[in-house]
């Protein structure tokens, strides 16, 4: 338990940006899913489009710092190749 009146601070602060980049961290997830069940369905035109938002997402968080740059670019990579896998 903080004590002092800055760990006090801190504690609740990190508490809030926990919440933040859980909620960053699961809309990433989400949109990632979104592509998948796409490709999954073989419906080319909706994982075109769910691409282009799951990749603005990825690289949105991990600008925040939520993920690291090499997780979002392996994730963008996949799901790109993916796409293009099922556009053939």
């Amino acid at each position: 338990m903080a004590n002092t009146k800055s760990a006090k601070k801190r504690a609740a602060k990190s508490a809030l940006q926990r919440e933040k980049n859980r909620a960053a961290r699961s809309t990433m997830r989400t949109a990632v899913k979104k592509v998948r069940k796409a490709v999954g369905r073989g419906d080319a035109q909706a994982a075109e489009a769910s691409l282009a938002e799951a990749i603005s997402t990825v690289d949105r968080t991990a600008q925040k710092g939520v993920v690291h740059r090499n997780t979002a670019a392996r994730t963008k990579s996949r799901l790109s190749a993916a796409v293009r896998k099922l556009a053939k």
